[in-house]
């Protein structure tokens, strides 16, 4: 486990993260004062982008219990985790099915930090260090290999992540290499931002929002959702299809449908 003054070491706060300033629009702790300034500047153009992360957020946890209480999954690789924030895919998962094996992947030293001490006693459950646009630095990693078996179906969740790999990188591509990883019959989780449904009104905002997380660690690339449904290649979407994270499978005690700007999906790979 990584010790504070290691920690220090590897984080930067001289420049605002994604995943620090998505853990502050959850109302969360584990952020810097670069993270909140830059977090705040996007709450006062675009302010219903707190709404938008907490959406996001109960859509990946109404997805897990769709997959494991109906579709049967016991194992799940959550790639770009982001900070924890309870409940976590394992909490969500394992009161279904205890028996369920999550592990988790992030780039982010400090994301790595808040997870190993909040697994260290944790069953079935696991983090790695990997990045999404290398596959590979993941999923031939020994504590992926051991935990998760290749030759049974696995949910693969990219929630809030793929909108952070730019189109020179060819994220479709990347999606695509995880697919083929995965056996039949698993599934994809994924959402992404777009600006689909921007108005007059709206452009300028938007336009500050892509700036400041062009001045983040990581630039956000919005998409339409024919690009978005390219991720789904090779899957069958669950229904509704594609959605989004405010309208998807909602229970009676949700908030009313409402788009929010952020797509999301389930698919089943064939």
């Amino acid at each position: 486990m990584s010790g504070p003054d290691e920690l220090n070491a590897q984080v930067d706060t001289r420049q605002a993260h994604p995943a620090r300033m998505y853990d502050y629009y959850l109302g969360g702790r584990d952020n810097y004062e670069v993270d909140r300034e830059a977090a705040e500047r996007i709450i006062t153009v675009v302010p219903e982008i707190v709404a938008g992360a907490r959406a996001n957020r109960a859509f990946l946890q109404r997805a897990v219990r769709t997959l494991v209480a109906e579709h049967g999954i016991r194992q799940i690789i959550d790639v770009g985790t982001g900070i924890p924030t309870s409940p976590n895919t394992h909490e969500v998962a394992q009161a279904i099915a205890p028996q369920t094996r999550v592990v988790y992947v992030d780039n982010d030293p400090i994301v790595r930090a808040h997870a190993e001490a909040l697994l260290t006693e944790v069953g079935h459950t696991a983090f790695v260090l990997g990045d999404v646009r290398e596959p590979e630095s993941f999923l031939e990693q020994q504590q992926v290999v051991s935990m998760i078996d290749f030759s049974q179906p696995v949910a693969l969740l990219l929630v809030a992540l793929m909108h952070f790999v730019p189109d020179h990188e060819d994220p479709a591509a990347i999606v695509a290499r995880l697919r083929d990883a995965l056996p039949d019959g698993s599934y994809l989780v994924l959402t992404h931002a777009t600006m689909d449904r921007a108005t007059a009104d709206t452009i300028a905002p938007i336009d500050e929002l892509l700036e400041v997380y062009a001045q983040s660690s990581a630039a956000l690339t919005m998409r339409s959702r024919a690009r978005v449904l390219e991720f789904f290649e090779g899957f069958d979407l669950l229904e509704p299809g594609l959605s989004t994270v405010g309208e998807w499978r909602l229970g009676p005690e949700d908030p009313p449908p409402q788009w929010l700007g952020i797509y999301c999906g389930v698919g089943r790979k064939r």
